[in-house]
C-alpha cells in the first residue's frame, strides 16, 4: 500500500468529507480530533541539505501542526526528526520551501523574533548552572523586557504548576535537583513567556523509567490546563503512542510514512516499514483507547448468598459459561463458582470458590481489563461502579470483537482516504 497520511489528501473538500464520516469508534479514551483545529504551523516543501550533491537530512517535508494538539515525530536514530524541529524555530536555515507560523510566513523574518514565539525543551535540560532556579525559569522574560515583579510572579506560578513549591525551590541551583526536578523546571522554563507553541526534543530520555513515566502523566495534566501546540520528538513508539493527539512516522530524511492518530496507526500499520517499527504488541496497545463503557456487556449468570446449591447448579447448566459470579449481600462480587465448587457441601458457597479480584470500573480502559484478566482465576474481569456494586463481566471474547472492529474502522478509514486522493487527482487532472 502507498503512503497514507490523514493531511496527504490534495482535496481540500474531499478531506472535510473523510472527516465527517469519520467520527471514531464509541468508547474512545479521546474523541477529540486534532485536525478539527485550525493550522498553527504549516511546514510547506520544507528541506535541508548540509553539503550540496549530498542527500537531504530532511526532503520536502510538507506537514500541518494544528493548534493545541500535541503532534509526537518518532522514527529510527538519524531520521531527521531533530532536525525537523530546530528547522520549526530556525535554529537550522532551511535550504528551501516555506514555515508558516499562525498563518503568516516566518520563512525570512528575524529567527530571534520567532524563537520567542516558541518554547524548546530538550533531553538534557540545558538550565544554567550559576543561575538559581528562578533566575532559569525567568530567562526569556528577562529577555523580553518584563520588569522583576511581574518576572518573580510568573516564576512562582509556573513552579508551582509543574509542582515545585517556589518557596522551596526557587533559590537552589540546578546540581540541587534531581533528574525529575530538573525536567519540570525546564518545562517551566519553556513556558514563561506563555508561548503559543512547544518545541520537545526527547524531554524525558535522560530520566529513569518510574521518573519518566511520572513526567509524562504530570505533562498531560498540564497539557490539559494550558493548550499549548506540541512537537514532541522521541525515538520510542510507546512514549509516542501515550503523548501523541497524532504520530508522524518517519523514515529517513523525515519522509512520512504514516500520520495518524496513535489509535488508527496501531489498529492498521499502513506498511511493512510502519508495522516493524511499531513492533509486536500493536493490537494490544490499542486497547488503550477504548474504554469499558464503550462495550456491549451481555448478561453473565450471577448468584447471591441466599441462592440455593440447585438453582445455582441449573443456572450454570443452562448458561455457555463455565463460570458463576456469587455476589455479597450488598450487591458486590465475592467468588466465583464453578461445577466442582457447587459439588461442595462441606461449606456454604459464600466460603467456597476464588475470590474475586479482577476488578474494573467502568471508565477503565480495555487494556485495564485485560490485565485484570490475566490476574484473575477465572480468566474474566468484573466491572464494578463506583460503590463496588457488581455492573457486568468483560470476557477475552469482547476484547476480540473490539480488536476486530478496530481494525475494520481504521481500513475503511484509509479506503476512503485513497479513494478521495483518486476523485482530487481525477478532479484536477479534468481540469487542466
Amino acid at each position: 500500500m502507498s503512503e497514507m497520511t490523514t493531511d496527504s489528501m490534495g482535496a481540500t473538500d474531499a478531506t472535510d468529507a473523510i472527516d465527517a464520516m469519520d467520527a471514531g469508534p464509541a468508547g474512545m479514551v479521546s474523541d477529540r480530533d486534532p485536525t478539527d483545529a485550525p493550522v498553527m504551523i504549516h511546514l510547506d516543501g520544507v528541506e535541508k541539505i548540509y553539503t550540496p550533491g549530498a542527500d537531504p537530512a530532511v526532503e520536502k517535508l510538507t506537514l500541518d501542526i494544528h493548534k493545541g494538539e500535541i503532534l509526537v515525530l518518532v522514527g529510527p536514530s538519524g531520521c531527521g526528526k531533530s532536525t525537523t524541529l530546530r528547522l520549526i524555530n530556525r535554529m537550522i536555515e532551511p535550504t528551501s520551501g516555506r514555515i508558516i507560523f499562525d498563518g503568516e510566513d516566518v520563512t525570512d523574518i528575524d529567527p530571534n523574533e520567532l524563537r520567542r514565539r516558541i518554547g524548546y525543551v530538550i533531553q538534557r535540560i540545558g538550565l544554567f548552572p550559576h543561575q538559581t532556579i528562578a533566575e532559569n525559569v525567568g530567562t526569556v522574560p528577562r529577555l523580553l523586557g518584563w520588569d522583576a515583579k511581574r518576572t518573580r510572579t510568573r516564576t512562582d506560578e509556573l513552579l508551582d504548576l509543574v509542582g515545585l513549591d517556589p518557596s522551596e525551590y526557587r533559590d537552589r541551583y540546578p546540581k540541587e535537583l534531581s533528574g525529575g526536578q530538573a525536567q519540570r523546571v525546564g518545562v517551566a522554563r519553556a513556558l514563561a513567556a506563555d508561548p503559543p507553541v512547544m518545541l520537545m526534543d526527547e524531554p524525558f530520555g535522560a530520566v529513569d523509567p518510574i521518573t519518566r513515566d511520572r513526567l509524562q502523566n504530570e505533562f498531560l495534566r498540564l497539557q490539559a490546563e494550558v493548550q499549548k501546540t506540541i512537537v514532541f520528538v522521541t525515538h520510542d513508539i510507546d512514549e509516542a503512542v501515550k503523548m501523541g493527539d497524532r504520530i508522524a512516522i518517519l523514515r529517513e530524511r523525515s519522509i512520512v510514512a504514516q500520520l495518524d492518530t496513535p489509535a488508527r496507526i496501531l489498529a492498521y500499520p499502513v506498511d511493512d516499514f510502519v508495522d516493524d517499527f511499531i513492533g509486536s504488541g500493536s493490537t494490544l496497545k490499542g486497547l488503550h483507547f477504548e474504554r469499558v463503557s464503550g462495550l456491549d456487556i451481555p448478561e453473565y449468570p450471577v448468584v447471591r448468598r441466599d441462592t440455593s446449591r440447585e438453582d445455582a447448579r441449573r443456572l450454570l447448566e443452562a448458561s455457555d459459561n463455565r463460570w458463576l459470579l456469587l455476589l455479597d449481600e450488598r450487591g458486590r462480587p465475592a467468588r466465583w463458582l464453578n461445577d466442582t465448587h457447587l459439588a461442595d457441601t462441606s461449606r456454604p458457597l459464600h466460603e467456597i470458590g476464588p475470590v474475586v479480584r479482577a476488578l474494573v470500573e467502568r471508565n477503565a480502559t480495555l487494556h485495564d481489563a485485560l490485565e485484570a484478566m490475566i490476574t484473575s482465576s477465572a480468566g474474566q474481569a468484573v466491572i464494578v461502579e463506583r460503590d463496588g456494586t457488581y455492573a457486568g463481566v468483560v470476557q477475552i471474547e469482547l476484547l476480540t470483537e473490539v480488536i476486530g472492529r478496530m481494525r475494520q474502522e481504521a481500513r475503511k478509514h484509509y479506503e476512503r482516504l485513497e479513494a478521495a486522493q483518486e476523485s482530487g487527482a481525477s478532479s484536477s487532472g479534468s481540469g487542466a
